[in-house]
């Protein structure tokens, strides 16, 4: 199954619930005597609650609704209208990452229980299958097993591993790291970091710490760093996203869990809101179960045509 397939999949549950009330409002608004004429404030109405209901967020749905309605509709369907203000939402931050020096360091970032390790697994294995030769850093020496588990997804995924005793120095993990990945002709560097919250100060000094030592080795390193949130805490995660960006210098998402929410939409508030590109999305448990984003075959898959 190709990207559009997986990303599709994992929007089911999101489509489930949104796509006939979808399909019942196109269909009345772009009935042959309707197309040429401005959208009339009952389908205005229901395709707002409809929007809001994914979990598109209030402010990205203003500016879906304002696009659709402010416009000469000159025949074009209901449908494309909103599709394309979408992916407009998407483009205006779709920034390239910038990578001047080498290896490149990908910091992967976040609370617990978002996915984060996991990610770093399945990144390690995607990036692999792109014919790169990652190296994982296991710089949360905080957490129980943590270390343990992220050693059996870097086999899982055929990578090597920098490792450190349980409550070494953060910082040091990733200098051996980065100065093995050198050696080795590695790259890029994926570094786990311990889960917290923007408001745990000790922490988020450590995370400036790991910054510094990475740019240190490498200039402008890290030249990424991936925000994970969990698709199924909705718009809870685009406030838990905004308070942890200014500190962690985020500059890319990873969104999980997909395949387990009907807030799928939550995807558009994030780019919207936050002015982060989305890198990735988790579709699933499997090793496999991580794809890079693409706009358009999201949107194709949130509003797909069922009659």
């Amino acid at each position: 199954m190709g990207i559009l397939g997986r990303i599709r999949e994992g929007l089911s549950r999101t489509t489930q619930q949104i796509v006939e009330r979808f399909d019942d409002i196109v269909r009345r608004a772009d009935a042959p005597e309707q197309r040429s004429r401005p959208i009339d404030v009952d389908t205005v109405e229901a395709l707002e609650e409809l929007l809001i209901s994914a979990d598109i967020g209030v402010a990205a749905t203003d500016r879906i609704i304002t696009a659709v309605t402010g416009q000469a509709r000159n025949g074009t369907s209901l449908r494309d209208l909103v599709k394309h203000e979408i992916r407009h939402v998407f483009a205006a931050v779709d920034t390239p990452i910038v990578v001047a020096s080498r290896p490149q360091v990908t910091l992967i970032v976040g609370v617990n229980g978002t996915g984060k390790t996991t990610t770093v697994g399945k990144l390690a294995n995607l990036l692999k299958a792109q014919g790169r030769t990652p190296l994982i850093c296991a710089a949360d020496t905080f957490r129980a097993a943590a270390v343990e588990q992220l050693e059996i997804w870097a086999r899982r995924a055929g990578v090597d591993m920098v490792r450190a005793r349980d409550g070494a120095d953060p910082a040091a993990v990733v200098f051996d790291a980065i100065t093995s990945g050198k050696a080795k002709g590695r790259d890029p560097i994926l570094i786990d970091t311990a889960g917290r919250l923007h408001t745990r100060v000790n922490l988020m000094n450590e995370l400036e710490k790991i910054r510094r030592i990475a740019s240190r080795e490498v200039p402008g390193a890290p030249q990424e760093v991936l925000l994970v949130l969990d698709a199924t805490v909705g718009q809870n995660g685009v406030a838990q996203a905004r308070e942890f960006m200014g500190a962690a210098g985020v500059n890319g998402i990873v969104l999980t869990k997909l395949d387990g929410t009907a807030k799928g939409g939550v995807a558009v508030a994030i780019a919207h809101d936050l002015k982060l590109p989305i890198r990735y999305v988790g579709v699933g448990e499997g090793i496999d179960d991580l794809v890079p984003f693409s706009a358009d075959e999201y949107v194709d898959g949130l509003f797909e045509e069922k009659w």
